[in-house]
């Protein structure tokens, strides 16, 4: 099983940045191709009062932004087109901070940013799906219709021909006091993938809030629920370790090979990661990150990449 694919983030709370311009991401989405990452995702093109181009859209509903001098988007889009990756464009969050009953102000914001981005960037062949950033683990009715609505305005505007994705966790050990059950998660995700099985094409489950023995369970429970409602399997590697008492340095190399195993016995069909850049990529400002990128082509029997 390989990773073929990685989010893309820049704007959120807790990784961080590697101050790169056009040459340095470049660099590294060619790193990408060379193992065979064939995807991209943007996890948040709009976060809080930052975006990672000048939305009008943002500027309207939030007021004060950060400043965006450079649209990351179109790079972003560009250097798929160059290296034949697809690129998955993110919506817009804000950590619940204007969440009121249903999502409704969230909901509205979405459908106009999501407007926005068609008419700027969808004439780029590279541009191949939407994802729809909100995160939910457990039974939550206003967060799933939220979901639901964003995901059914993106399908409204290109239909089926375009795939919708999601990136839920689970509420395990490693995040929450009272983790859940196995039991209560296939029985909370079976009521919100009912909900959503109309407006989402893939369902990507994080990988790393559990432990490592019993993630095989996980994964197969979530696949039997995708595939009873009839979604594509993928899976979300997390290439940073939650095992540390800092947040967060790259994975150990024999847990990303644990995890990879985990996914190949259950069959799924893609593994993404989050986050190429941050945590494996040869040019990330962690050196354990080349590194891991180093163990990651032994493993695949290709040749190790000559930095550039």
């Amino acid at each position: 099983m390989r990773i073929t694919g990685t989010f893309l983030d820049e704007i959120t709370v807790d990784i961080m940045s590697n101050n790169w311009g056009p040459e340095e991401w470049a660099k590294d989405f060619r790193a990408m191709k060379h193992i065979g990452i064939d995807t991209v995702i943007i996890i948040r093109s709009g976060f809080e009062n930052k975006c990672i181009f000048p939305s009008k859209v943002l500027e309207k509903y939030i007021g004060t932004m950060m400043p965006v001098y450079d649209d990351l988007c179109e790079l972003f889009l560009r250097l798929s087109e160059e290296n034949g990756i697809a690129l998955y464009f993110g919506t817009y969050d804000d950590y619940g901070k204007m969440q009121s009953k249903g999502h409704q102000k969230v909901i509205d914001i979405n459908k106009e940013f999501i407007d926005e981005a068609w008419k700027r960037y969808g004439k780029f062949k590279a541009f191949k799906g939407w994802y729809i950033t909100q995160e939910l683990a457990v039974k939550d009715e206003d967060g799933v219709r939220c979901i639901q609505k964003i995901a059914e305005h993106c399908r409204g505007i290109t239909g089926r021909k375009l795939p919708t994705v999601i990136s839920p966790y689970i509420a395990g050990r490693k995040e929450f006091k009272t983790p859940i059950t196995l039991q209560q998660h296939e029985k909370d995700w079976d009521y919100m993938l009912s909900v959503l099985k109309d407006a989402i094409d893939v369902v990507a489950f994080q990988d790393g809030n559990v432990d490592y023995h019993e993630l095989p369970d996980y994964i197969l429970t979530n696949k039997k629920l995708l595939n009873k409602y009839g979604m594509r399997v993928w899976s979300n590697l997390e290439t940073f370790d939650r095992d540390m008492p800092f947040k967060f340095p790259p994975i150990e190399w024999r847990k990303l090979r644990w995890k990879l195993d985990a996914a190949s016995q259950a069959e799924v069909e893609k593994v993404i990661t989050f986050t190429f850049s941050s945590f494996m990529s040869p040019y990330s400002c962690w050196p354990s990150a080349g590194n891991l990128y180093d163990r990651y082509c032994d493993f695949l029997g290709i040749k190790r990449l000559v930095r550039e």
